[in-house]
């Protein structure tokens, strides 16, 4: 026999009702009677029937999660923890690659629907404000990152430009002076702001901000932080610090200066950014802004999920989640 909600409420001795409220996540439950319940179903292994309850509640229980590219590892670890957190709260969720680009991102917007999902979280590359128009049949949406569009949906992001600048203030504090930026992409809002973190650094620390030393990524793969390090080696007064704007081109520029026999970080110190898993292994390790990948999931289930239930009506949010620099071997040797 399957086991029940009346069971759990009988051998936890609470209601019913109070069974049913911690195991669909909601918050007012005494903490007393929420332990007793959660060892009640331990006790029990009640499992939840998902897709009747869904059902009822007229919802398909998917959620999707919309990213440029899983090969990239800040995605595929954040998709891992909005896997997590949309799962405690009862929901699966639907994942699409959009290789970032705006032709693909906005086939994706379309495709979503009430009759596929209750809700996406969609981390955008290209899309522009008009291509929201009608998207996704009217589900609620929160966008992730902080791409230059105005539109008037609920996000969840880092401060960018604050991220950006403690980096190379970080830099400008160890006695850099020529200090590089590799990752310049007009294409890509988050570029733009990590761009203005960069030059505002500069501006405090007295250091004039010089052209050749922004060296720009079509991708931010390690190929292309290696292709952008080795330009700027070749300058006839090469960087003696680089702030990337991301992990994988720092992987890519720590390669491209050991090749050179140039020692990192007595010659050149590098600043990555995401503190992908990969940051902390490379030799040297790496140094790394590090957004709470884990906080920015939970917020953006947290509020999709609110959406969708009716529990705010409030106008959309931006939810600003932390930062921290990681200092590794790659600035401090």
């Amino acid at each position: 026999m399957a086991v029940t909600l009346k069971d759990v409420a009988r051998l936890a001795g609470v209601s019913v009702k109070t069974v049913s409220n911690v195991v669909n996540g909601y918050a007012f439950v005494k903490p007393e009677n929420r332990r007793r319940v959660e060892e009640a179903l331990a006790a029990t292994g009640y499992r939840p029937n998902l897709g009747a309850r869904n059902l009822r509640r007229g919802r398909t229980g998917f959620l999707a999660l919309m990213v440029p590219e899983l090969n990239i590892p800040y995605f595929g670890e954040l998709a891992g923890l909005v896997l997590k957190a949309a799962q405690k709260r009862g929901w699966s969720v639907l994942i699409e690659q959009t290789q970032g680009t705006r032709e693909r991102e906005r086939e994706t917007l379309v495709s979503l629907g009430p009759h596929l999902v209750d809700g996406a979280l969609v981390h955008p590359e290209a899309l522009q404000a008009g291509d929201f128009h009608d998207a996704a049949g009217g589900i609620p949406l929160v966008m992730l990152g902080e791409h230059a569009v105005d539109v008037p949906i609920d996000r969840v992001a880092i401060d960018n430009v604050l991220a950006a600048r403690t980096a190379v203030r970080h830099l400008a504090e160890l006695g850099r002076r020529r200090i590089a930026a590799i990752g310049q992409n007009p294409a890509r809002g988050t570029s733009e702001q990590r761009m203005a973190g960069y030059r505002e650094a500069l501006s405090e620390a007295g250091l004039s901000y010089v052209e050749e030393l922004v060296a720009p990524a079509e991708k931010y793969h390690r190929a292309h932080g290696a292709a952008a390090m080795k330009a700027l080696l070749d300058l006839p007064e090469p960087p003696d610090g680089v702030f990337c704007f991301n992990d994988l081109l720092a992987i890519g520029a720590l390669r491209a200066v050991a090749e050179r026999g140039l020692r990192v970080p007595h010659d050149v110190a590098i600043v990555g950014f995401d503190n992908n898993e990969e940051s902390a292994f490379s030799l040297p390790a790496l140094t790394t802004i590090a957004p709470d990948k884990a906080a920015l999931a939970e917020a953006a289930i947290d509020l999709v999920c609110r959406r969708i239930t009716g529990e705010t009506d409030t106008p959309p949010q931006h939810v600003q989640t932390p930062f921290s620099l990681e200092v590794r071997e790659s600035t401090r040797g």
